[in-house]
């Protein structure tokens, strides 16, 4: 059912990765820059991921013995560093999510110096740069790509042109994917959140997570990954993280599955590689080098 399927350590049946964009308050200060420092509900609501969610979200995955992935802004590192040590010090990985969550398209041609300006802050806080990447709005480009290439990173997750990890072949060099769908991210059912310019219909929690659990069973019964693209403000909720809380337990119960980091699975594709065991399907980039419409 899936194409080039990965063979998984212990015989497991499906890699299974909980990954958190915690963008905190950066979404109202992109969107409104003028006046976001006055706007207190989204600046609260937004805060509520680092302060309250992320502490709900740890005690969880200690109390399970889960290691997972956070993607995190670099000003939001600045701004929240107390709750980026706990997440380090509970030994999860943090990747890299812009500088604060500027999307890739509308800076094209003027990445790097917010790509940078947030690895010194992963450097100086982190004490480390991200091996992995995902794009703010998922709109990695090319330019982005490269910056990643030439500072060592490993992996993306921004693109949705496979089920599994696969690998990118660009021009400058080679990358892992960790390919991420709409479908298992928390935006479409829970944002409500005018000021940014989506006013999606709220969920309850129970149906708003359901369809993350069907998509799960597809992938498990295809031996597959199954990875949910979370925000802590929204799903690190109550009621919503009652939800994923039960779902964990029941499928460490009765599941054969690894729950570990996206670096953790890069680690584990690679070994594979050098065993000669297993390659990963390759996608060519760029897609395209000038616009299709535009071709005679």
């Amino acid at each position: 059912m899936i194409r080039n399927p990965i063979p998984w350590p212990n015989k497991a049946r499906c890699a299974v990765a909980i990954t958190f964009d915690m963008d905190a308050d950066s979404l109202i200060h992109i969107a409104r820059p003028e006046d976001s420092h006055r706007r207190l509900y989204p600046t609260s609501m937004g805060r509520y991921g680092p302060n309250v969610a992320v502490p709900r979200i740890l005690e969880t995955y200690r109390r399970f013995g889960l290691k997972q992935s956070f993607f995190i802004p670099g000003w939001c590192i600045e701004t929240y560093p107390d709750t980026v040590e706990a997440i380090l010090k509970d030994g999860h990985e943090i990747g890299h999510h812009g500088w604060i969550h500027e999307d890739p398209i509308a800076t094209y041609g003027n990445q790097r110096e917010p790509f940078e300006r947030a690895l010194d802050a992963h450097r100086r806080i982190c004490g480390k740069v991200p091996r992995g990447y995902r794009a703010p709005v998922y709109n990695i480009t090319d330019e982005v790509v490269d910056l990643m290439l030439e500072h060592g990173m490993t992996y993306d997750s921004s693109l949705m042109g496979d089920d599994i990890p696969h690998s990118l072949q660009a021009p400058k060099g080679r990358l892992y994917e960790m390919p991420v769908h709409w479908g298992t991210d928390d935006w479409p059912p829970f944002a409500h959140y005018d000021e940014i310019g989506y006013l999606m219909p709220v969920k309850s929690p129970s149906e708003g997570l359901a369809a993350f659990w069907e998509e799960f069973e597809s992938q498990y019964e295809a031996g597959g990954f199954f990875m949910l693209i979370l925000h802590p403000f929204l799903t690190g909720r109550l009621a919503r993280w009652r939800q994923v809380e039960k779902w964990i337990e029941g499928v460490l119960k009765t599941r054969k599955v690894w729950f570990t980091t996206l670096g953790g699975i890069a680690d584990h594709m690679t070994a594979l590689e050098n065993a000669g065991t297993w390659s990963p399907s390759v996608e060519p980039l760029p897609y395209f080098t000038t616009p299709p419409a535009q071709q005679g």
